[in-house]
């Protein structure tokens, strides 16, 4: 596959989307089975105690049976106080001793450590910028991986792939780095380590997704799911609609 040596591979993002059309029954349920358009007046509308609960959740939810989480989750908003930054740091270190034994959660010290943790980091970057929102909102969309930097260097927990579902679930343009977009990437001729977790990878992995959201003008988390639904196991449309709409 023909490529510059510090540039995106030549290959059109059509030709990816017409694989996903023909493996999932066409243009239109291919449509169907996108996430909502990412916005920034939505990004920049988030509370911060809404994005203090979506980090706990996937920092709750890596290595674990995330539907387990889901059942939990009632459970986990009650004990740590609706996830207000500033009330949970205002808590003595008798508060976090008991959500050790609390039966509403899943009982992990090192992850329940990482809710304060998470809290203050949440509240900083707030004071800098307004709200997390705003500052998510701010954040150019061709620049993931500069993104991810934030979130692994102040946040706890928040690297790999928990800071990519975290983007994703909150709903800034992101894209995720599963096994079958990296897969659809190494497919494009992208040169990704075995891994694909490496800096480097990171950083080719943008500037291809990067090439093709210019080329096609859709949003990277289009671009980034279409690429998933185009190779490796052809999961069941409904299965997928079922498991995204959870």
């Amino acid at each position: 596959m023909a490529r510059s040596a510090a540039g995106p591979v030549k290959i059109s993002f059509k030709r990816i989307q017409e694989r996903a059309a023909k493996r999932k029954g066409g243009d239109k349920v291919l449509a169907g089975l996108m996430p909502k358009r990412p916005s920034n007046k939505a990004l920049a509308k988030l509370t911060d105690d809404r994005v203090l609960s979506e980090m706990a959740a996937r920092v709750f939810s890596a290595g674990f049976v995330w539907s387990v989480i889901d059942q939990k989750w009632p459970g986990f908003e009650e004990a740590f106080l609706g996830f207000h930054p500033k009330r949970l740091l205002f808590q003595p270190a008798e508060f976090w001793e008991k959500l050790a034994s609390d039966k509403r959660i899943v009982r992990n010290p090192q992850k329940i450590k990482s809710v304060r943790d998470n809290a203050k980091f949440v509240s900083e970057i707030a004071a800098e910028h307004g709200s997390f929102g705003k500052f998510l909102a701010d954040w150019p969309a061709d620049d993931q991986v500069g993104l991810l930097e934030v979130l692994g260097k102040r946040g706890s927990r928040l690297g790999g792939f928990s800071g990519q579902y975290l983007l994703r679930f909150l709903g800034w343009d992101a894209f995720v780095l599963s096994g079958d977009v990296l897969l659809c990437l190494r497919d494009a001729g992208v040169p990704l380590s075995a891994t694909g977790t490496s800096k480097k990878d990171l950083r080719a992995a943008q500037a291809q997704f990067n090439a093709w959201a210019k080329e096609s003008r859709l949003p990277i988390t289009h671009i980034s799911r279409t690429c998933a639904l185009s190779i490796g196991e052809n999961h069941d449309v409904a299965r997928l609609k079922e498991i995204w709409q959870q």
